[in-house]
């Protein structure tokens, strides 16, 4: 498929199904493309844990992008973007680590049971700007 759509795409998602699936292997094999990866993974989990996961994700071909869960707070967005600063190799440029600030799916129902205060809108743009000072290059966010 990727050989299908190779001239028709600017880069590839490979998200946490096609990962499991495939492994690393598939990061690889879609390199060598020369399109970019972005990397939807949603690393979300204790600052050590995170740098060790984006570090690790350096170590493979031709990603432009990682994504970890804004939830994770400061600490650990700051870990994912030192982790990427230092871990990666040139020639190939320092991927940009982005943070997903909310789920794209109806959230308002899950901030409710998880008692999460705020709506989806103060919610993200709050985890928007935490990304901001966690020296997050970008952030992943509903167009609401």
């Amino acid at each position: 498929m990727a050989s299908r759509l190779a001239g028709s795409v600017g880069i590839f998602k490979i998200g946490k199904q096609l990962l499991t699936a495939e492994g690393p292997e598939a990061v690889r094999n879609l390199s060598r493309f020369d399109l970019g990866i972005f990397l939807d993974l949603k690393f979300h989990d204790i600052p050590n844990t995170v740098a060790g996961a984006v570090s690790a994700a350096c170590s493979l071909p031709g990603f432009a992008f990682l994504t970890v869960h804004a939830l994770g707070g400061r600490a650990m967005m700051n870990a994912a973007s030192l982790a990427a600063v230092t871990a990666h190799s040139p020639p190939h440029a320092r991927p940009k680590v982005l943070g997903v600030t909310l789920l794209t799916s109806p959230y308002a129902a899950v901030m409710r049971e998880i008692r999460l205060t705020g709506t989806p809108v103060t919610r993200a743009v709050h985890l928007a700007r935490l990304a901001r000072r966690g020296k997050l290059d970008g952030v992943v966010a509903s167009p609401k």
